[in-house]
């Protein structure tokens, strides 16, 4: 059993927004959705099924592991594990999937040559080190890479691949022109060898901002689920045009009245300065909802914004409903998205994340694993 079924609070993914987005996105052919790590919280199956019900012809997963999930569960698109084979349980099971596994050093090219079929190629991708500095070949092991390639014929590398470090900062324009640069030098090295080798490098930012980026595939993340890469808060998405697909909501548990100097939660951190009404939200820290947000966040109720006040629990949290009378136990309140009254703006992972001094990605991955999650489409 799932555990976070044991959570009254919920997370809905609107599969038909992700959608619109992988369709604003461009053509099928030149994209590669991301959807590694549990598709940042929205969970791999249903995003995978709804995207290539949408078109959707690869798949970028983090490890071997998600990709022979989607395989055992019937999808036949090209599934790119991005952190490669660890171990050589990995690479026997990117092998056995018929995924396309990534060399990032000589230990991979070992790895791969012995799951290799001798009567048959094994196809992969390669890892280009362009300034992210984490994994990959720098262009100066190209030669030797080509060398041992050609030496043994049952590896074919049809596909380059790098990661854009700042493409979402405009003002480190040069860093991503480098980057660029870089790629396409090996990639013209790669390519005197192997002429229909497929290039990747631009990832959301890229994809949206740098068009020089793109090359033949992009790899977009964040925007399939609603994120605009350059945002820093308000109505980031408009732009864009794209919709965030997560939303979270939480039951009102309980409705108490606060007279003034009357302080709420743990460590008496506020007290009201004058009589009021304040919502208990089964949601909290156990849920996704950080402690650090206590007394700067806000959540949607009847439509309207709603102060919180007090420490976050585990389990709950308390908002300012002095303003809705109306309001009773077993009300919806969003602490994501949900509806709202015309001239009021959902709470956004964006607009959460920056209260954080974080990224909407951690947000998303965070709600996601620890709520239950329901789909609509």
């Amino acid at each position: 059993m799932n555990e976070t079924a044991f959570a009254p609070s919920r997370c809905i993914i609107d599969l038909a927004a992700l959608q619109r987005n992988f369709v604003r996105l461009g053509d099928p052919a030149s994209l590669m959705p991301v959807i590694k790590n549990d598709a940042y919280g929205h969970g791999l199956l249903p995003v995978a099924r709804a995207l290539a019900k949408a078109g959707a012809r690869r798949f970028a997963v983090g490890t071997p592991g998600e990709g022979a999930v989607l395989r055992q569960a019937g999808l036949r698109q090209e599934i790119v594990p991005l952190l490669g084979g660890m171990t050589p349980e990995d690479w026997r099971a990117a092998t056995a999937h018929s995924l396309l596994p990534l060399l990032a050093d000589g230990e991979d090219l070992k790895k791969a040559l012995a799951c290799a079929r001798h009567d048959s190629s094994l196809r992969l991708g390669i890892k280009c080190e362009t300034g992210m500095n984490r994994l990959g070949f720098r262009r100066e092991d190209i030669p030797d890479l080509v060398d041992y390639l050609r030496a043994h014929p049952c590896l074919e590398p049809i596909l380059a691949l790098s990661h854009l470090a700042c493409a979402d900062m405009p003002e480190e324009n040069a860093c991503s022109q480098s980057q660029i640069r870089a790629f396409t030098a090996i990639c013209e090295s790669l390519r005197s060898s192997w002429p229909s080798m497929e290039r990747s490098l631009a990832n959301s930012a890229g994809l949206l901002g740098l068009p020089e980026s793109r090359f033949d595939v992009s790899r977009p993340g964040i925007a399939l689920y609603g994120g605009n890469p350059f945002a820093g808060g308000g109505s980031e998405n408009s732009g864009a045009g794209l919709e965030w697909c997560m939303s979270v909501s939480a039951p009102v548990i309980g409705v108490r009245r606060l007279q003034a100097g009357q302080s709420v939660s743990y460590g008496r951190a506020f007290t009201a300065p004058a009589g009021m009404t304040l919502a208990v939200i089964a949601a909290g820290y156990a849920t996704g909802v950080a402690r650090a947000l206590s007394g700067g966040m806000e959540v949607l109720l009847h439509g309207r914004r709603v102060p919180q006040v007090g420490r976050v629990c585990m389990g709950m949290l308390m908002a300012d409903v002095t303003a809705l009378p109306r309001t009773r136990p077993s009300d919806t309140a969003w602490l994501l998205g949900g509806p709202a009254e015309p001239g009021v703006a959902p709470v956004s992972a964006q607009e959460t994340a920056d209260r954080l001094g974080t990224i909407p990605y951690e947000i998303l991955c965070r709600m996601g694993a620890l709520n239950t999650r329901t789909y609509t489409s």
